[in-house]
């Protein structure tokens, strides 16, 4: 089969929607405004189908009949393992802050990735309707974050939004589609397709199934399509709301169902004109995955994982972010990940490996259940990224060995020695530094020289006992130890406390 010469002429470059995403940090209302935007946008989401109505990690809303796509990722995770396989994945993006919150690690996290991807962004400070909230501040923080908002004299849009009243939406959507005309977002529609891998999941009656974005060209039910991952031809063509669609243009989300296996999210897809000429990209673009070898060292311990999530977005989203995790002590091991309910076969794997099953988004069987509790494997089970990573940092830390913590807080200097007998002696002696205390370990030293250690049993002050005694004050005390105490000796006292090490 010939390949088709690819013509372009000012007729077949036309303006695109653009892409659009949505960063911040955890419970700062990211979904929730993304819902309001959905709920502003009836003109294409509520029209025919009535809406979405299941997860495919993008949508199109309409303001003033212009369309804008969203793309709809669990968070900066995904948005950075997208980005990490060099695709373009969006052309603007939304930093979402609380205004009662300010800034959080995940904002600082959120703008790092915006910086890196190159592409301009407003910034909506949200949750406006809290009685608490103050904006002021949040402007004042992200300008320590070198971020300067255009009321402060800089050059980064601000709007402040309420997903609850809907303060701020429409005023929101008016300010991509301005970014956008200056972006002047454009495609060739009679280039072949080729876009990006957003979402991708094994649908148990159609098949491999992806969510696509064109950047380019358009993508037609028959096309053949492949990804450095994956191949396929398009069996079924469906626009974000479910509904069959011959043609898909740039910018629009498009759902394919013809891969022959789940694409990876964030490849890069191309349309080709034969088969042949897909499998050649494919043989030339693969790369086999290299398990990754870790050092292991004498104080390392290993932590096993087996991770089962709804969809492979998820997956990668969770596996980003789970590597951002400090692993100089525990290192994280990843036996599988893949998409669906946590099994009977995944509760024996984690059983042998002794391993902890994370589910992200799935379901667990009451058999499945009773199964790990018999078996004594930990199911863990999330629906949201930040919580997962949380719980997986605790476990890490449970399985490290703990930490000695040693307190100096005495110094005494032994004036007599009043009887000796096998490994024990009677003393007595003047605090010359900060206090003695009963039951207080001891290392000896004589004219500087470290002896060996040893113990208080007890601890008088004229002939009674008590518990602590300060600087300038004379004791009685008796030592339990290897070492021989002499008169002059010099007796520094500490405790040791063992404490769960953190990361």
């Amino acid at each position: 089969m010939t390949t088709k010469p690819e013509q372009s002429d000012k007729n077949n470059i036309q303006v695109r929607p653009p892409v659009v995403v949505v960063l911040g940090h955890i419970d700062h209302g990211k979904s929730s405004l993304l819902q309001s935007i959905k709920e502003l946008g009836v003109s294409i989401t509520e029209k025919e189908t009535g809406g979405i109505t299941q997860h495919i990690g993008a949508y199109q809303a309409e303001k003033d009949e212009k369309k804008i796509t969203f793309i709809d990722t669990p968070g900066h995770e995904a948005f950075s393992a997208m980005r990490s396989r060099g695709a373009r994945v969006a052309d603007i993006a939304i930093l979402v802050i609380d205004a009662s919150e300010g800034i959080k690690p995940q904002t600082k996290e959120a703008i790092l990735h915006i910086k890196k991807a190159q592409i301009p962004f407003i910034v909506a400070i949200n949750k406006i309707d809290k009685p608490e909230a103050n904006p002021e501040r949040s402007k004042g923080e992200l300008q320590k974050e070198g971020i300067l908002l255009e009321d402060l004299g800089g050059k980064i849009p601000q709007v402040l939004t309420s997903a609850k009243t809907g303060q701020g939406i429409n005023e929101l959507l008016e300010l991509i589609i301005l970014l956008a005309e200056m972006e002047d977002l454009k495609a060739d529609i009679n280039k072949q397709g080729e876009g990006v891998v957003i979402e991708s999941y094994l649908d148990a009656q159609r098949g491999p199934t992806a969510t696509l974005i064109l950047t380019q060209g358009t993508l037609k039910v028959g096309d053949i399509t492949g990804t450095p991952t994956a191949l396929g031809k398009v069996r079924i063509l469906e626009n974000f709301q479910g509904k069959t669609v011959e043609t898909v243009l740039p910018a629009e989300p498009a759902i394919v169902v013809g891969f022959e296996t789940a694409p990876r999210v964030g490849d890069n897809f191309k349309v080709f004109t034969s088969s042949p000429e897909a499998k050649e990209f494919l043989k030339i673009t693969e790369k086999k995955e290299v398990p990754q070898v870790f050092d292991i060292g004498a104080d390392q311990r290993i932590l096993n994982l087996i991770l089962k999530t709804d969809f492979l977005g998820s997956a990668e989203a969770v596996e980003e972010v789970l590597k951002s995790l400090p692993q100089e002590k525990v290192v994280l091991r990843i036996l599988k990940s893949e998409v669906g309910g946590v099994s009977e076969s995944d509760v024996k794997l984690a059983k042998g490996a002794r391993a902890i099953i994370l589910g992200f988004r799935v379901k667990t069987s009451m058999m499945v259940k009773r199964l790990a509790e018999r078996d004594g494997v930990n199911v863990a089970s999330f629906e949201i990224i930040y919580d997962l990573v949380e719980k997986v940092r605790k476990f890490m830390e449970r399985i490290m060995d703990p930490e000695t913590v040693r307190e100096d807080f005495g110094k005494l200097k032994v004036l007599a020695v009043f009887l000796t007998e096998k490994n024990r002696q009677i003393i007595g002696g003047k605090v010359v530094e900060g206090e003695v205390r009963r039951g207080s370990r001891v290392e000896v030293f004589r004219e500087e020289e470290f002896l060996g250690r040893g113990k208080l049993i007890n601890l008088q002050r004229n002939k009674k006992d008590i518990d602590k005694i300060g600087k300038g004050e004379e004791c009685g005390t008796m030592y339990e130890g290897d070492v021989k105490i002499e008169e002059g000796d010099f007796l520094v006292l500490y405790t040791e406390e063992s404490r769960k090490r953190e990361l």
